[in-house]
């Protein structure tokens, strides 16, 4: 039996109790003497400070380093033409078996085309249900006025007359520094790269000649694999769907009436009414051309501004002072040309010839493998007796009837549903034949399904 003490979801609670008996705990009882193993996680005690670590590591101990030797460079083979033929055959050439092949039959349904001679009626839904309004249009509320022109004076002073005030600015003061000496000396342009650069002779870049073209004396293979594969299949001409040509209708005019004679109604149609525009009246009054900068301007009397270049008649017969602020302030440094930083190479580069000797020749010791010594043991049971293969499990097992849920078919099973507890569980009771008199049975048990 199924039970399971989860908490109640409050979907099927009938205010029955959560039962905390679990299926283990009914089929496995405890033993006295047998205690459950114990667990192997570490208790959560703080641990004490054991010293301070120290930085020496195994692979700091046990290293030791060796000479290091520079890998010599490997020039660039020259390229030569390999001679031969090239085998142009492939595994497709050599396996593929070639088959007949025959026509594709077609899918596609044959199309047909409906056609019916009824009249087809086209008044839609908006002619039936659709009705003319007679609306008057409305007439404008716009009020016409004539431009009148101001008659007072605009006296308002506007905030950059109220709040400007002039001012006379000051000129700069000099910043040219006082008069210095030039250095003595030339100037010594030597640099790092000058004195400590070394040239070196560069080598003329390997170039391949350029091969001439030779046509090829045999013809040209332009049979491709399609050509030489596919073998067209003979087969019949399809054929038309189109129909025959024939001639349709009659050759009398037409004496009855269409469908657009019959639905179409003439309106009476009026020519639109055209906007006639109002003839231009030029104004007789003066324009008056006054505006407030013209009013409120008061005019000043001031002496033009004098030129800041000198007069053209005016040259300077002194000599010509050159001095800026980078040669009196600037002073050349006797600077001694520095060394080079390149540290020399520790390691000599080798000069004789490379002996192909690896570490692991040089130190690789040989040794005689000895065969391992084998544990097959020696046959003692005579191999002409029967085997004995009864063990413990086949003699002591004693099958159990296999358990059928009543959840599945209780119709059938003979089973009849009670209730569901607040887990979901369904509950069923087993169907007892009738009583009689002498026979006092007691009531069945009620069984749960397996969820």
């Amino acid at each position: 039996r199924h039970r399971c003490c989860h908490r109640p979801t409050k979907i099927y609670d009938d205010g029955v109790q959560p039962s905390h008996t679990t299926e283990y705990v009914e089929k496995y009882p405890g033993y006295g003497t047998i205690f459950p193993p114990e667990s192997c996680k570490p208790k959560p005690q703080s641990q004490e400070d054991r010293g301070r670590m120290d930085g020496t590591t195994t692979f700091k101990s046990d290293y030791l380093p060796y000479e290091i030797v520079t890998r010599p460079f490997r020039p660039q083979a020259e390229y030569r033409p390999k001679s031969g033929k090239i085998d142009l055959g492939t595994i497709y050439q050599r396996d593929y078996n070639p088959h007949k092949v025959g026509p594709v039959i077609l899918a596609r349904p044959r199309e047909r085309k409906h056609t019916s001679e009824a009249k087809v009626d086209t008044v839609p839904t908006y002619r039936d249900h659709y009705r003319l309004w007679k609306s008057q249009r409305t007439e404008s509320c716009k009020v016409e006025r004539d431009y009148e022109p101001p008659s007072e004076r605009f006296g308002n002073p506007s905030t950059f007359q109220d709040d400007y005030i002039p001012k006379q600015g000051n000129p700069p003061p000099s910043c040219k520094p006082c008069d210095a000496k030039l250095p003595e000396g030339p100037f010594d342009g030597n640099t790092i790269h000058r004195t400590a650069y070394v040239v070196h002779e560069m080598e003329p870049l390997f170039v391949r000649p350029r091969e001439e073209y030779k046509p090829s004396d045999q013809p040209f293979e332009d049979l491709t694999t399609h050509q030489r594969d596919f073998k067209g299949m003979p087969g019949e001409q399809a054929k038309s769907c189109k129909p025959e040509p024939g001639k349709l209708g009659c050759d009398d005019p037409f004496k009855g009436t269409t469908e657009f004679q019959d639905r179409y109604q003439p309106y009476l149609v009026t020519a639109p009414e055209f906007h006639k525009p109002r003839e231009y009246v030029p104004p007789t009054d003066k324009m008056d051309l006054k505006s407030s900068n013209r009013l409120d301007y008061i005019k000043h009397k001031v002496a033009p501004r004098p030129p800041i270049k000198p007069a053209p008649g005016r040259k300077n017969t002194g000599p010509f002072q050159g001095k800026t602020t980078t040669k009196e302030d600037y002073q050349p440094w006797r600077v001694c040309p520095r060394g080079l930083i390149r540290k020399e190479e520790e390691i000599q580069k080798p000069t004789g010839r490379f002996a192909s000797l690896t570490t692991f020749r040089s130190h690789y010791l040989p040794h005689q493998a000895n065969p391992p010594q084998s544990f097959k043991p020696i046959q003692v049971v005579a191999p002409g007796l029967p085997f004995k293969d009864e063990t413990l499990y086949r003699t002591e097992y004693t099958p159990k009837k296999p358990e059928v849920c009543p959840g599945h078919d209780p119709d059938a099973l003979g089973y009849v549903y009670v209730n569901t507890d607040s887990q979901g569980h369904r509950f069923y009771r087993q169907l007892s034949p009738e009583p009689s008199e002498s026979d006092h049975s007691p009531v069945p048990e009620e069984v749960p399904a397996v969820s």
